[in-house]
Formats: C-alpha cells, structure tokens, sequence
C-alpha cells in the first residue's frame, strides 16, 4: 500500500503558547475534525492530555478508534499515532509550532499514513486534508 502524506501550512495571529495550548487539549480538536466526539481515555505523564494519554475519536457512524501521544514538546512540537481501531496503519501525526516574524504563529501539520485495504488511503487523505484545513480556518484564539 501507498504511504499518504498530508502537508499543511497555517499562520494565526495569536502567539505560539496559545496555540500550543489550545491545539495540545484533545477537547478541542473537535473544532479541527469536527463532526468527530473526542474524548480522553487515558491520562498522560506530564499533564492530562499529554505524553501518554489516549483520546478516543468517533466520526459519524464509523467506529471510534484511539490515537496516543508519542512526544511532545511544549511549543515546539505533539505527535501522535493511532493504536487501535482503525483503517489505516503506520499512522502518524506530527504538529510543529514556531513563531512568526509578527508575534504570530505558524503550525505545520504532516500526517502520514497507509490503508489497510486498496483505496482507503487515498479516499481518507482527500477527505482528511480537505476537513483539517476547515476545521484549521475556524480556530479562534
């Protein structure tokens, strides 16, 4: 199967501590993947959303599956992977944070992944690239 890749770029207004606050809270990447229901399952290391935690994610009426915390460095970078339910395998999701030259901030997305059956990948990146950048444009801080 074909490793998927998507690449976004956004800059926002606010500072990078803000929105490494905001998009570190598994709550509140409702907004990005929305219609999905995110909750916490498992709390992390150093704070509730973080190294370690899992959050379970429902989209619709496919079945949830859970995506786990691998690193992350306050703003500066979060990745994660899912680990169980899901389409997709090797999936791995890396947000990197840096500030702009305006005191902004910029956030650089990269999601990589493969699908377990011909066409799921293809058909989940078109659909997932096109419904971050949505859910991105509708962050306010």
């Amino acid at each position: 199967m074909a490793v998927q890749r998507i690449d976004i770029r956004k800059e926002f207004t606010a500072p990078v501590d803000k929105l490494f606050a905001f998009l570190s809270v598994h709550k509140n990447l409702e907004t990005i993947f929305a219609p999905a229901k995110i909750r916490r399952v498992k709390d992390g290391s150093d704070v509730p959303d973080g190294l370690g935690s899992v959050r379970r994610m429902r989209i619709l009426i496919a079945p949830p599956f859970e995506e786990t915390i691998t690193a992350r460095v306050p703003n500066e970078r979060i990745e994660y992977r899912i680990t169980r339910g899901s389409p997709l395998r090797n999936h791995h999701g890396v947000m990197r944070f840096s500030a702009t030259p305006s005191g902004g901030s910029a956030l650089h997305y990269t999601i990589e992944f493969e699908g377990k059956l011909p066409l799921i990948g293809p058909i989940v990146r078109a659909g997932l690239d096109r419904g971050i950048r949505r859910g991105l444009d509708k962050v306010r801080l």
